[in-house]
């Protein structure tokens, strides 16, 4: 990665989440909570429907800056809150979440990015920031 400065925007990524990534994504974890695949669970519990698992969510949202960073490792320290939850309709079609990135402040060799999550026009997360070395 060459010299970064403040302002400078990373490479967008868009994600698509359809349910049967979400029962995929379960299976792998261990994680059958029904609020991910039944959409009778999810409403008894006063969701909106099905909503896709919040550690996928981060994950993907982490990839616009491990995407863009030469060595991943170089990803220093991450985090999240859960804001909006993503409703993914039992179609072909899903969910679509774009994230994008923004360069907040470098110094002493680290640079803080800030990481937007959209789902439409709806933020799903909160105060998603990425601390990355730069060289």
């Amino acid at each position: 990665m060459n010299a970064v400065e403040a302002g400078f925007e990373l490479p967008a990524l868009t994600v698509t989440f359809r349910r049967e990534d979400l029962i995929r994504y379960a299976g792998a974890g261990g994680d059958f909570n029904p609020i991910h695949w039944s959409d009778r669970m999810a409403a008894a519990l006063g969701l909106p429907g099905v909503i896709a698992h919040g550690m996928l969510t981060m994950a993907s949202a982490a990839r616009v800056v491990t995407d863009w960073l030469e060595d991943p490792t170089d990803l220093v320290e991450y985090g999240v809150r859960f804001t909006k939850p993503i409703v993914v309709p039992d179609d072909d079609k899903g969910a679509t979440v774009t994230f994008s990135a923004k360069v907040d402040k470098v110094a002493d060799g680290l640079a803080e990015i800030d990481i937007t999550a959209l789902a439409g026009e709806e933020k799903v997360l909160g105060r998603a920031r990425a601390v990355v070395r730069v060289r």
